[in-house]
This record gives structure tokens, sequence and C-alpha cells, in this order.
């Protein structure tokens, strides 16, 4: 304790001796010298004490220079009991012209420093090794089109190791500008000396006609330099401020031409194909057809890219899915990309011929007007009405899942597999009483009697699945009424074969649950077209109903011949 005290009372002792420290001196230097215009470098100011930043006054610097970032730190180190103190500026500096130039000295608590004479040459006069730092850019061309797509790539050259920094997209009016694609990282030598490149895209698209001025990408940031300490014989990293830009740039945009015909598109290349099921020679009434038109550009904005409309024939219904736009790299050039898929669904037998698509387009290289074209195609569509077996099982399959309804399928099923048992039982029961004649009018009357009460149950449940909407409810209803009704499996097609009446509509059932499947796929809310879906299933629910209720009529009506034999006179 006591000599803790003792150390006390001496730097106390110590404190009145040297009561404070004083500001004694101020340096200033550049980090090179030469420099050429309108590059930048760094100015160095240093103070033996820790004062107020603000006392530095930089505002004589803006006659013959940029000023840039300013940097402030502090330091103490305390050798042998010696405290020595520093405050130090960092400030980045660009000549505005060439020739011989002054720094002004510094003045601080009457303190003052050195001026220093800085030459400044011609930009492109040094050798390139001097550069630690630098900005180059291009255009892919000086000449465009309202609209085109112009590539704007600049890249970032270092010889230092890079620290912290930004790359600031280049500055200009009357256009629009988006980056593309991912940086690249590489490296390149010049002049024999090896940089690290870092390259980025951008794509600039002109609104208006006349000379877009491009000011350039600019980069501001920290990188790691070589130093030496003062008085020491070992160099360390030094973290500096850097700023570059990259040299500003002009193009002529031109108008679109009067003669051009069409939506207007400007590209390099334009290319239009599709994907149709080649391996198909004939089609089905009432079978989707998948169509995908995919329209290419090269150098040209995706949101430029018009929408392609299809001619179909009145017995060919499409039914479109939403565009999809997208713009990707492919061999260093710009590839946007609009691609549509449509389901044909074809409503009558017959050869019909899918019209030629055609989208207009501009080449700038050889100043005219192309088109690309997709062309015509000639398709076959056989049968009747209903489509076959296999195809409809499938498509109960595909719109049960579609509608999460497999759990209800099950269900269904499985009512089913117990309605058959009971038929079978009632048949034999039916059987063995025509066997006993005392006892086969009661046995025949109760049996018709029970079926009877079955056709009222499912013809009531039939009516309910056309109120519910689901077609995949009402399809399963209907083959458990003519199942009860004819106390025999029944499946679509046989039922189809009833009455023309109640094939025309199955068919356009199964057409209405294809378009309700197309519409939710394509993202449209709309009310209007919801009510006219809704609409239109309800009449053709009730055409439907209809014709099950003609063709219940007609096996209501049972011939007495058969009962005869049982009644003999």
């Amino acid at each position: 304790m006591v000599i803790r005290q003792f150390f006390i009372l001496l730097l106390l002792a110590i404190g009145v001796a040297h009561p404070a420290f004083a500001l004694s001196k101020i340096e200033a230097s550049v980090d090179r010298n030469p420099v050429m215009e309108g590059e930048y470098f760094v100015l160095n100011i240093s103070v033996d004490d820790e004062i107020d930043t603000g006392k530095l006054d930089t505002s004589a610097l803006l006659k013959d220079f940029i000023v840039g970032r300013t940097s402030v730190s502090r330091s103490t180190q305390i050798m042998n009991f010696d405290a020595v103190k520093e405050t130090r500026w960092q400030v980045l500096l660009a000549p505005k012209q060439k020739g011989q130039l002054t720094i002004p000295a510094f003045t601080i608590d009457g303190i003052s420093s050195a001026p220093i004479p800085l030459k400044v040459v011609e930009t492109g006069s040094q050798p390139a090794q001097m550069n630690n730092l630098f900005i180059d850019a291009k255009v892919s061309t000086d000449e465009a089109y309202v609209g085109q797509l112009i590539t704007y790539k600049v890249k970032l050259y270092l010889a230092v190791e890079l620290q912290r920094g930004v790359l600031s997209a280049p500055v200009i009016e009357g256009a629009q500008i988006k980056q593309i694609g991912e940086d690249k990282d590489g490296s390149e030598i010049v002049d024999g000396r090896r940089y690290r490149v870092i390259e980025r895209t951008y794509g600039i698209i002109p609104d208006l006609p006349g000379q877009v001025n491009i000011k350039g990408a600019t980069f501001a940031g920290d990188v790691l330099v070589e130093s030496q300490r003062r008085g020491g014989m070992f160099g360390f990293n030094e973290s500096r401020p850097m700023q570059a830009g990259a040299p500003s740039l002009t193009v002529q945009v031109n108008p679109a031409p009067t003669s051009f015909q069409g939506q207007w598109l400007v590209a390099d290349l334009v290319v239009l194909k599709e994907n149709f099921p080649e391996d198909i020679k004939e089609f089905t009434v009432g079978s989707p057809i998948t169509r995908t038109m995919t329209l290419l550009a090269s150098n040209a904005d995706e949101n430029s890219l018009p929408d392609i409309v299809q001619t179909l024939p009145n017995e060919l219904k499409s039914y479109p899915e939403k565009p999809q736009r997208q713009t990707f790299v492919r061999d260093a050039q710009i590839v946007s990309q609009y691609s549509i898929t449509s389901a044909i669904v074809p409503s009558k037998a017959g050869t019909f011929t899918l019209p030629e698509v055609k989208v207009p387009w501009w080449n700038p290289h050889l100043k005219r007007q192309e088109t690309a074209t997709l062309p015509a195609r000639t398709i076959v569509v056989t049968g009747g009405a209903v489509t076959d077996a296999p195809a409809q099982a499938s498509w109960q399959a595909n719109s049960a899942a579609d509608n999460n309804d497999s759990w209800m399928i099950k269900v269904f099923a499985a009512l089913w597999l117990i309605t058959l048992v009971a038929w079978i039982i009632t048949l034999i029961a039916w059987r063995r009483a025509l066997k006993k004649p005392s006892a086969a009018p009661t046995a025949i009357n109760t049996s018709m009697s029970s079926a009877q009460s079955a056709n009222i149950a499912g013809l009531q449940g039939l009516e309910q699945a056309c109120a519910s909407g689901d077609v995949s409810r009402i399809m399963l209803q209907l083959q458990r009424y003519f199942s009860e009704l004819q106390q025999v499996p029944m499946t679509l097609d046989k039922i189809a074969e009833q009455s023309p009446q109640l094939a025309q509509a199955i068919q356009q059932l199964q057409i209405a649950a294809y378009s309700a499947k197309a519409d939710a796929n394509s993202h449209t809310d709309s009310a209007n077209t919801n009510s006219a879906d809704n609409n239109k299933l309800t009449v053709e629910c009730a055409a439907l109903l209809n014709a099950v209720k003609a063709c219940e009529h007609k096996h209501s009506n049972p011939k007495s011949a058969p009962l005869s034999p049982l009644n003999p006179k």
C-alpha cells in the first residue's frame, strides 16, 4: 500500500513538472510527386499534439484542387514515461489543371507548415506502373436507337490490396440504367504490371433521341499500401483512402424509323421458336394440346419484347398461362427471353391450321426491318363428342389431384363397393324368389320399390353435386347414379351411349373442367371472368340434369312381358 501511494505521488509530481502538452510543429507531405491531371493523391498533415480536428482549415485547397474525403486519426505513445501524441489528417486531392501548383501552408495555434510545390503532368504521360488504382469504361456502340440496349462495361484496376470500397454506377439523364449479371473478378497485365480487375456490366436504355452524356462510374474506398515508419527500418501496411473515376462518354441516339411496321423492337438478333408435341400425329377431341412459344432477342431489354398473340380457328380453344420474361448472359452476350405456354383444346374433329406467327424487329447494324417467323402448322383431330376411356380415367385422376379431392374419391369408391355388394345380395334374393311362385310377387314389388328409392336418392345426390359446381364430384355422382339405375358398373363412355343429348352434356362438362384448371393457373383475378364461368357451368349442369331425367323416364317404364310367365292364367 505504501509503495502504491509513493508511485501516485511521483506521477503527480511529474504532472506538475510537465504541466501540459503543447503544439510545437506541423508537418505536411504528399504520397507522390509529380501527379497526373485529374488523378487523386493523398495529402498527409500531422501535428504533435491532440487538438480539435476543426482547427485545420483546408478551404485554400479549393482553388486548384478537388477536395475529396478527409479522414482523421489520433495516437499516443509512451516510452520511458515520455508521452508522444499525434493528430493526423489524410486529405484526398485531385489537381484541376496541369502545370506547377503549390499546396499552401497550414496554420494552427500560430504554428505553420511548409508549403509544398507540386508538379502536375498531362493525363497519360506517366507510366502505368505509377497507377496503383484506376478505372476504365467503354460502351458497346457510339450510335444507337431509342429503346436499344447499350452495354456499359466498367473495369476497376487494383495494384494494391483492397480493404473496402464502393463502385458507383454511371450517371446519365434521359435513359434507364440497371446492372446486368454479377461482378467478375480476374486479373490482367498492363505494361508488365499485374492488376486485379473487377468488371461490372450495366445496361443503358435511352428513352429520348439526341445526344446522351454518360458521366463515368466512380470508385471510393480504402486500400492497403506499404509505408515505412519514420525512424524505423521496417515497413508496414497502411490504410489509405483513394478515389477514381472513369472517363465520360457520349452516345448519339436516333429515333425509331417512320418506315417501321409493328411494335418497335430493336436488337442484334431475334429468334422465334416453339415447343410442340411432334411425336403425336393425331389429336383427340377434348384432349389439350400444350404449345410453348419462345421469343429470344440478343442485346435487348426483356420489357421491350412484345406479347405474342396466336390466332386460332373457332374449333380450337386456347387457354394461355401467364407469360414469363427473363434476362441472362450467354457467351458474353445479353439475351432476353419471352415465353408463353398455352393449352389448345379442340372441340370438333377435322384438319386445322395453326397460322404462322410473325414478330417484326429492327436490325441496328444493317439499319433495316426484319421479321422473326414461326411457320404455320397443320394438325389432325379425330374422335367424336367423348374422349376414349383411358383418357377419361387420366382426366379424372388429374382433376382430382389438382382439386385436392383424392380423399373424396376414395370415400365414393368405398360407397360404390358397398352398393355393389348390396346389389349382388339383392340379385341373389331375387333369383331365389323366382323359384317360389307364391312369394314372387311380393319379392318383386319389394325389389322394385328399393330400386326406385335408390334412383331417387341417386338423382338427389346428382342435383346436389351440380349445385356445388365441382365438376369432379358431378362426374363421380353421375357414374354412381347410372350404375344404380342399370344395376351394372357404368363408365362415362357407356353413359354417353345412352343418348346424344347426354353425350353432349358430358363433353361440355369436360371442357369446363379443363377451362377452370387453366384459369386457376393463369393468376387472373377477374370478377367478371369468374361470374361468366359460373353461369356457363350452371347452364351445362342444367342440360346434364335434363338429359339424365330423360334417360330415367325411359328406364322407369319397363315392359310387362317378363312378368306374364309368373302369373299364368
